[in-house]
């Protein structure tokens, strides 16, 4: 039977398993070689020492970025007065950052709806990080944000935070289309 000491002598591990002598961390935020030392038994104790794991670098960390489906359109400040505003259709903006959850679970979502409503509807997105003044202008506080606009202007009662199901997604656009079209 092998039996793990900590440096601390208040922590003794028995096990009828033989010592683990790799560990891989399911999160891979530390790297997977991690060695151990034996040393000669004290008091009948073998004890063994781990050493440190070490830390991924920067450079080894997966980036996400803010990607587009075939309905759905990323534009930028600079385009937003002649896509959005200058729009003779109505268009849905969603404003996405590339660390937000939310929005990358809501992506196939928008994807289905822009490629349902493409007669109707322009489906684009707003990188948060990418265009403050637009964020500062509309007054974006949570992600993802989705508003209406038609004719130039922000549709009252279009503003939605959050997370949202397919189902609730096509509810959401459906009741926008049938209160723009009365009006």
């Amino acid at each position: 039977m092998e039996t793990l000491l900590s440096s601390s002598s208040s922590m003794v591990v028995r096990s009828p398993l033989p010592p683990v002598r790799t560990i891989a961390s399911p999160s891979k935020v530390y790297s997977a070689a991690a060695r151990f030392s034996s040393t000669p038994s004290v008091n009948g104790f073998r004890r063994n020492h781990l050493q440190l794991l070490r830390p991924f670098t920067s450079s080894s960390v997966p980036k996400f970025s803010v990607r587009c489906g075939a309905g759905v359109r990323e534009i930028k400040e600079s385009e937003f007065q002649s896509t959005v505003l200058e729009s003779n259709r109505p268009v849905l903006v969603e404003f996405v950052a590339t660390w937000c959850g939310p929005c990358r679970l809501i992506s196939p979502a928008m994807e289905s709806i822009a490629q349902e409503y493409g007669d109707k509807l322009e489906v684009v997105k707003i990188d948060h990080d990418a265009n403050p003044q637009l964020i500062e202008e509309y007054k974006v506080y949570g992600l993802p944000t989705l508003i209406l606009f038609k004719d130039g202007q922000e549709v009252a009662e279009s503003r939605r935070e959050g997370a949202i199901t397919k189902a609730k997604l096509k509810e959401y656009v459906d009741s926008l289309l049938e209160t723009i079209s009365v009006a």
